[in-house]
């Protein structure tokens, strides 16, 4: 008998702006204080033949190539909406974006607890002056970069793994700098591989609940938190509904999600004013704002046919 959507903020492309893109001039200034960090480290590292160097430029610069990801991704995004067989754009891009950033960061903890290891079986030599105070410019800009993301983090799965990567970076700023410093003050030598064992343990969950929350969203579950009976429940509620069924609710990306169901009214129902009260309710109790819905009489012409899946 007739359907329904409602519709979100729309950017200016003419497409429905992502949670990520307000972000991307943020994340492009965290890649440029990581390429800086980076280089820094680098040189440094390769004049003083410090290993403790060298290994964190080596976590930098995948941190840093998980970021751009997230940028390529994002970019990619907003500019999919020209194309019209992509009826979704490419705002999965983010989506596969955070989900490798998982897996570099899983990478990334594993190498450091391995390089641990190694350390606490041969300590090697870590010249503690200048470690100190690569490591203190490094935490600089990793501050830096973790306050300018620590916003979008809350909204967006794709800057939430660059913020976790970011995170991470200033953990081993911070390590590194601890290590300097006991090996200028007491020249003890564990400290370093000690201290790698407690960035790797600390970075392994954060790394497997990014991933887990792509892998919800790649597989098209519900969004976390959203109780699907209780939405079935609320629309049965409103006035001439008889009954909702077929719901379907997935995120298509951070800050996008989408809804579908079929409703079956009353023969007198108005199914204009229904569509109207379904959609108003779902985006003001569930923030459900792209709901399409289908409205049908319980009899005769226009009833649903069930689906086998």
């Amino acid at each position: 008998m007739g359907e329904g959507h409602g519709h979100g903020h729309a950017s200016a492309a003419g497409g429905p702006a992502s949670a990520s893109g307000k972000h991307l001039r943020r994340l492009w200034i965290a890649v440029a204080l990581g390429m800086t960090t980076f280089v820094v480290q680098v040189s440094v590292g390769l004049s003083t033949s410090s290993l403790a160097l060298l290994s964190d430029s080596a976590h930098v610069f995948t941190d840093v190539f998980g970021i751009l990801m997230a940028v390529v991704a994002i970019t990619l995004a907003q500019k999919s909406r020209s194309r019209p067989d992509r009826t979704f754009g490419m705002y999965r891009a983010e989506v596969f974006a955070a989900l490798f950033n998982a897996i570099l960061l899983f990478a990334v903890a594993g190498w450091i607890l391995y390089e641990a290891v190694e350390r606490l079986s041969d300590p090697p030599e870590v010249p503690g002056m200048p470690v100190t105070i690569v490591a203190i410019i490094g935490l600089a800009m990793n501050v830096a970069a973790f306050l300018l993301l620590r916003s979008g983090a809350e909204e967006s799965l794709n800057v939430r793994g660059a913020y976790l990567e970011v995170m991470a970076d200033m953990l081993g700023s911070i390590g590194v700098l601890v290590s300097g410093l006991v090996t200028v003050l007491f020249g003890w030598r564990y400290a370093d591989p000690i201290i790698g064992v407690a960035i790797g343990l600390f970075v392994l969950p954060r790394a497997f609940n990014l991933g887990r929350h792509a892998l919800r969203i790649l597989l098209q579950h519900a969004p976390a938190g959203l109780d699907v009976s209780e939405v079935v429940r609320e629309l049965k509620t409103l006035p001439g509904v008889k009954d909702a069924h077929d719901l379907h609710v997935w995120t298509l990306t951070s800050g996008m999600e989408v809804a579908t169901a079929h409703l079956t009214i009353d023969a007198d129902a108005d199914p204009v004013a229904i569509l109207a009260a379904a959609q108003s309710m779902l985006a003001d109790k569930f923030e459900l704002t792209h709901a399409t819905l289908q409205v049908e009489p319980a009899q005769g012409p226009g009833k649903c046919q069930e689906t086998s899946w």
